[in-house]
């Protein structure tokens, strides 16, 4: 089902939001050399549990952490370890719900460890592209694949692949909600946007093959090829003519 936000509401989440947003800016400075993925968790959860919040990832169908921190060829779901250390030239998606008195927000960046080749800053800045180019076309009136044409042919246009083993989503009174947005699809088809709509746009941007394996943790996903991969999540409330990020 479908959330359809009233003004009422639209304010709730934006509360769930902005606690994320402040959180994805705290743990932006955290991120150095030397720093365990599982030291970034632990920042996250005393920060969302210092804002009243829940991290909506914990315990999600039995996953273990309260972020996801997928590092290199990591392209989502990867799971915090004090055994998972950054260093320079990695790159890291950071990935984080939260839930705010009932009302669920969802955003993911991929940040550059220390000295990162020109190629691989490319590669970060064409996933956040993607997602922007995505959000225009999140209007009243638009099309679902609307969306998802706009994110894959700006990615394939670039050289790069997208994944299509994992879609955005719904989001509002649950963590994921219906309509999956996939990162791929034929332009003007698909669910119509209506206002009050809530949305969570992330495409998964890989350097080489868009095929990807899941890890023996059930979790952890990869690419094929071990080929770098970059994450770009926010959530936005459908409203007119542009879409508002709250996450």
């Amino acid at each position: 089902m479908t959330t359809v936000l009233s003004k009422d509401e639209r304010r709730s989440i934006r509360k769930a939001g902005s606690i994320l947003s402040e959180c994805m800016d705290l743990l932006s400075k955290e991120i150095k050399v030397g720093v365990s993925t599982k030291a970034l968790e632990q920042e996250a959860s005393r920060f969302i549990a210092s804002r009243n919040a829940r991290p909506a990832f914990l315990g999600y169908k039995g996953y273990p952490a309260a972020i996801c921190t997928s590092r290199n060829n990591v392209v989502v779901h990867g799971i915090p370890s004090d055994k998972d250390i950054l260093a320079s030239g990695d790159i890291v998606g950071i990935d984080i719900g939260v839930e705010y008195e009932g009302y669920f927000a969802d955003a993911a960046r991929t940040f550059a460890v220390g000295n990162v080749s020109k190629d691989t800053r490319r590669l970060i800045s064409i996933a956040r592209e993607a997602l922007y180019e995505g959000i225009e076309k999140a209007c009243v009136g638009n099309r679902i694949h609307d969306i998802s044409w706009a994110v894959q042919s700006f990615v394939e246009a670039n050289g790069f692949n997208i994944v299509r083993a994992f879609v955005g989503h719904g989001i509002g009174k649950k963590i994921h909600e219906d309509p999956e947005i996939p990162n791929f699809g034929k332009p003007h088809t698909g669910r119509i946007l209506e206002d009050g709509m809530v949305l969570a746009i992330e495409p998964m941007v890989n350097v080489g093959t868009a095929d990807v394996k899941v890890l023996g943790d059930g979790w952890t996903a990869v690419t094929s090829d071990s080929k770098l991969s970059a994450h770009f999540e926010h959530t936005v409330i459908v409203d007119g003519k542009i879409a508002e990020v709250i996450a």
